[in-house]
C-alpha cells in the first residue's frame, strides 16, 4: 500500500479544487425540484465545470459516459444521467469530482426533491452524521479503521444499513489512490494516519438490505430490495490535531 503524503503546494491546489466542487454541489439545491431530469442536472454541472475552467475525473473513467453520477431513490451510486424526471418525494444522490491543475477532489450529497417523508429525512441526516463522526477520527496518530468504526457505529445505532460493496479511498493526483477502505471495521486497526494524507470518505447507507445489484447498463448500483439509499462524501485532509474538509462550503 502506497499512501501518498501531499506537500503544502499540493494541498493548496486541492483546497482550490475542493472549494470549486463544494460550490457546485451547494448550487444544486437551487435547481433540484419536481420535474427536472437527471440529464438536466448533468448539463448544469458541465456548465459549472466549464465556467470554473476545471474538468471532471469521472467522464471517461473506465468508459463512464458522464461528468457526474446521479442516483435516485433505490439507486446507490454510479447512476448515469438520463431523461428520467425527478418527482416530489424522491431523494437524489449526486457524486462529483473536480480536477484543478492536476489535483482531484471528490464529494457527494443526497438531496430531497420537495417534501420527503420522515424515513427519507432520517436516512439523509444519519448518512451525513456518520460521515461527520468518521471525519472526526481523521487525525494524525489515529488508525484508518477508526474512521470506519465511527461510521459503522453511527449507522448501526440508527437501525440503518451500510452498503459493503463500495469503499472510501485516497484521492489526489488520481481519483482513486491508496488506501481503499471499507466504511465498517475494527477500531485501532489499519495504517496509522499521517498529516498530509487526503481521503475521500463516503458512507453509502440504506433503509433496508445492504446487498447490491448492478443494472443492465453495467454501472448503476441499486439496493437488492429496492429500499432507499443515501450517499454523503467529502475529501478530507489529515492534520496534526484535527482534520479539514476540503469540499464543504
Amino acid at each position: 500500500m502506497n499512501i501518498i503524503i501531499k506537500t503544502d503546494k499540493e494541498i493548496a491546489l486541492m483546497r482550490v479544487s475542493g472549494k470549486i466542487l463544494g460550490q457546485i454541489l451547494l448550487s444544486l439545491k437551487d435547481i433540484i425540484e419536481d420535474g427536472i431530469t437527471t440529464s438536466d442536472i448533468e448539463i448544469f454541472i458541465r456548465k459549472q465545470l466549464k465556467r470554473n475552467k476545471v474538468k471532471s475525473p469521472f467522464l471517461g473513467y473506465h468508459g463512464y459516459p458522464a461528468a457526474s453520477c446521479i442516483s435516485v431513490n433505490e439507486e446507490i451510486v454510479h447512476g448515469i444521467p438520463s431523461n428520467k424526471k425527478l418527482c416530489e418525494g424522491d431523494i437524489v444522490s449526486v457524486d462529483l469530482g473536480v480536477i484543478y491543475k492536476g489535483f482531484i477532489t471528490d464529494a457527494a450529497r443526497t438531496f430531497p426533491v420537495g417534501n420527503i417523508d420522515k424515513a427519507a429525512e432520517n436516512l439523509i441526516s444519519k448518512t451525513k452524521e456518520s460521515f461527520i463522526n468518521g471525519a472526526k477520527m481523521a487525525v494524525q496518530g489515529n488508525h484508518l479503521y477508526d474512521i470506519s468504526y465511527a461510521i459503522q457505529n453511527t449507522i448501526e445505532k440508527a437501525g440503518l444499513f451500510l452498503v459493503r460493496d463500495f469503499v472510501s479511498h485516497g484521492t489526489g493526483k488520481k481519483l482513486h489512490e491508496d488506501p481503499s477502505f471499507t466504511n465498517f471495521g475494527t477500531q485501532g486497526t489499519g495504517p496509522v494516519l499521517k498529516k498530509g494524507m487526503t481521503l475521500a470518505i463516503e458512507p453509502m447507507v440504506t433503509i433496508g438490505d445492504f446487498n447490491v445489484k448492478i443494472r443492465d447498463d453495467g454501472w448503476t448500483a441499486v439496493t437488492a430490495d429496492n429500499s432507499l439509499s443515501a450517499h454523503y462524501e467529502n475529501t478530507v485532509l489529515i492534520l496534526e490535531n484535527t482534520f479539514e474538509i476540503l469540499t464543504e462550503i
